[in-house]
């Protein structure tokens, strides 16, 4: 018999809100995170887009038991390794200090064995602060004589899960997933993977990205990509609506638990729903923009149905990748009506990047959370600023406030770069 997988900790570190209470109540409530934003020493003149979705006053040390590695760190790390708190406290695991000079880690998992606990995390754009900061020292300095030796090392995008093992002593599988926005979808995959191999039996996965930064914003900004609405940030981000003109960047990470059911049941862990089906494809199309005639969306869609045994008219729910560009939300629009066919008119749509922007790598952790959220609490949060809908993208997105709604199947959409496509099938957990 297949092994099962359940989702039993969610640690959310969003712009809309920390922890799963405030990030929660900021989507029922329909919170926008985006703001007007400002790069220290850059003339913001060449950047036409000047709105993002920051985390703005957040310490590591409001999470972790400071240590010395900490000055090292990458904001993407230091995201992933408080969501990773979270998520684990949440999911009802003990964790103590370790006070040995000689551990590396400033918490540890007290009671289960680290062995059977892996790290899979998805992240787009790695710890690019670091990047750009000891770039900028390299060229200041003619070469790297004031380049730190730890800089290499935690600028990679591996150090991410590895600064979280690290954090709290995980000795399972520890590696990184990065295909731009679908990152965080595609680690979960690989995760769930793991558990059904019987190679673990818990696993922290999700994602975590940082990319508001002068270089990676920018790169945004010469592609025409992002929103310009800067007179009012928070109407920028506006999925499915007729006057969009581009994408929010925002900043974060999503953690969730997943376990394989039974241990979870052993321990008496809260369960909030279960994994039961995945999709992934590729469009082998273009490096950025989406096939226009979306039929490997629609197939990971599909095949995430497959996989857990639904058929369209059991969905009830999808958490759209819904970007607020252009290309993306009519594009999306087809491939849904492309996998649930005539079922597409009934499924109630959302996208949580209506509030929180939207994190690239950590998008699909954060909209996997919130999905599960809905799952738990039968009630499917608004699309908001969805004024006028475009014509091209005439499905039920729920528009301008949550609606109550039983839903036993959800699927979760993340589509990136390069036309990498992941789907995650959620179910209420039935015993």
């Amino acid at each position: 018999m297949q092994k099962r997988v359940v989702i039993t900790g969610l640690g959310p570190i969003t712009p809309i809100g920390i922890g799963k209470k405030a990030y929660w109540e900021s989507l029922l409530a329909g919170k926008s995170g985006a703001k007007n934003i400002h790069f220290e020493g850059w003339e913001m003149d060449q950047y036409p887009c000047q709105v993002a979705c920051p985390i703005d006053d957040f310490s590591l040390s409001d999470y972790l038991y400071r240590n010395k590695d900490f000055r090292y760190l990458g904001r993407t790390s230091k995201f992933a390794m408080a969501a990773a708190r979270l998520a684990l406290e949440d999911a009802g695991f003990t964790l103590g200090i370790v006070e040995s000079e000689k551990a590396r880690y400033t918490y540890a998992v007290k009671d289960t064995d680290p062995v059977n606990i892996g790290c899979i995390l998805g992240i787009g754009v790695q710890n690019m602060d670091l990047c750009e900061k000891w770039y900028r020292q390299f060229l200041k300095h003619n070469g790297p004589k004031r380049i730190s030796p730890f800089a290499l090392p935690h600028v990679q995008i591996c150090a991410v899960p590895v600064n979280v093992t690290m954090a709290f002593g995980i000795k399972g599988i520890a590696c990184s997933v990065s295909t731009a926005c679908a990152s965080s979808n595609h680690a979960i995959i690989e995760a769930y993977k793991q558990i059904l191999l019987g190679a673990e039996k818990i696993m922290v996965t999700g994602g975590a990205d940082a990319c508001i930064t002068p270089f990676v914003f920018g790169g945004f900004v010469s592609m025409n990509a992002m929103s310009k609405r800067n007179d009012a940030p928070e109407k920028a981000s506006r999925p499915f609506d007729r006057d969009r003109d581009g994408f929010v960047m925002g900043e974060g990470s999503g953690i969730i638990i997943l376990e394989e059911l039974n241990h979870a049941l052993d321990r008496g862990a809260h369960i909030y729903c279960e994994l039961s089906g995945y999709g992934a494809s590729s469009d082998a199309y273009h490096i950025a923009a989406p096939d226009p005639e979306p039929e490997m969306q629609a197939r990971a869609m599909k095949d995430a149905m497959k996989r857990a045994g639904a058929i369209p008219e059991e969905i009830d729910y999808i958490n759209a990748h819904g970007t607020s560009t252009k290309l993306n939300d009519p594009i999306e629009t087809l491939a849904i009506k492309k996998a649930l066919g005539n079922s597409a008119k009934d499924v109630a749509i959302s996208s949580t990047k209506s509030m929180t922007g939207h994190l690239i790598g950590a998008s699909g952790g954060i909209e996997t959370i919130a999905t599960a959220l809905m799952i738990e609490n039968n009630v499917i949060h608004a699309t908001i600023n969805l004024e006028n809908p475009d014509e091209a993208c005439d499905l039920f997105y729920v528009p301008r406030k949550p609606i109550q709604r039983d839903i036993r199947k959800a699927i979760n959409n993340s589509f990136g770069f390069g036309g990498q496509n992941a789907s995650l099938l959620l179910n209420r957990y039935d015993s």
